[in-house]
């Protein structure tokens, strides 16, 4: 009798395991059909406003309120898979036979991603390696700029409860474009963000926080900051130049991605000029002349300082 309590316990454990493991294929399954329905063409405000300041500073001066007119972003699908996702935004400025393609941010999903690189202000990124049981089940976005040097990575769980769907993280970044051509009283973002799928599309929900970081000394809050950025779904058709322009430069930026890779892959500290010949990295790969594998790999190794 023993014996076959025994046997069905184990029996039982087995079933439950099974049940388990099919229960996470099946949300990771979910997961990957909720990343991808930020692809596509949408029509996109940016909002952003400073909601609290913190400064000592009698004369401090909050930034402006700032808000876009709607415009036209492509999510581009460039890669898929069980355990990734690859995003690459583009923006499709201007109308008729003057529009223009902006290669925007791109965002790589990885499960259960263990490597991180995280921002500690002045364009470094330092290193980190996460225990496996701190990302199980969890999906790591990494967030890269225009040339696809790192910006912001974080590791979160894709949410389905009360009919929401929704993914949430905190981390720290680099300030924003809006902001680092006019501010220089902070050095760090820390950034909390929300993806949330919705009927129309999908919003990016911020809760930001513009810190003061000194080696050395506590962080210092400067001030709070509220950005609520909207896409909405429209016709693929309104960004054929978008899709056309990636399937035109698409082998280049492949190219960028895999060096950048090679450098990631060392797995450690990183730290990267801000201008080389008075030049962002940016404007050196933009550049047409820009074009080769060779030359990619030059304008790189340019601004990444070895420690």
């Amino acid at each position: 009798m023993k014996k076959l309590r025994a046997t069905t316990k184990r029996v039982l454990i087995l079933l439950l395991c099974s049940f388990t493991g099919i229960m996470a294929q099946n949300k990771q399954e979910k997961d990957v059909a909720s990343i991808k329905k930020m692809c596509g063409c949408f029509e996109v405000q940016f909002n952003f406003s400073e909601t609290f300041s913190y400064s000592k500073d009698s004369l401090y001066k909050p930034s402006d309120n700032k808000g876009t007119d709607t415009v036209l972003e492509y999510g581009q699908l460039v890669e898929e898979g069980d355990d990734k996702v690859v995003i690459q935004h583009l923006l499709q400025v201007g109308h008729g036979d003057k529009v223009h393609i902006v290669k925007h941010w791109r965002q790589d999903w990885e499960y259960q991603n263990t490597s991180f690189y995280m921002y500690n202000g002045d364009n470094e990124w330092l290193y980190e390696e996460k225990a496996k049981d701190a990302v199980k089940g969890q999906w790591s976005q990494k967030v890269f700029q225009v040339d696809d040097s790192p910006r912001y990575e974080g590791s979160g769980s894709w949410v389905y409860v009360d009919g929401k769907t929704f993914w949430e993280n905190t981390t720290n970044a680099p300030l924003p474009r809006r902001e680092y051509t006019k501010r220089s009283d902070y050095n760090v973002t820390e950034r909390g963000n929300r993806h949330e799928i919705t009927d129309f599309g999908w919003v990016h929900d911020q809760d930001n926080k513009k810190i003061v970081r000194k080696a050395g000394e506590k962080d210092f809050v400067l001030a709070k900051e509220k950005g609520y950025n909207t896409y909405t779904k429209v016709s693929e058709e309104r960004c054929a130049t978008a899709k056309a322009w990636w399937a035109q430069h698409q082998e280049k930026w492949a190219m960028v991605r895999n060096e950048w890779d090679g450098i990631y892959g060392k797995k450690k500290d990183l730290v990267l000029k801000k201008k080389v010949k008075n030049k962002p990295l940016y404007k050196h790969l933009f550049a047409e002349d820009c074009k080769t594998k060779g030359d990619i790999k030059k304008a790189i190794k340019a601004f990444v300082v070895n420690r």
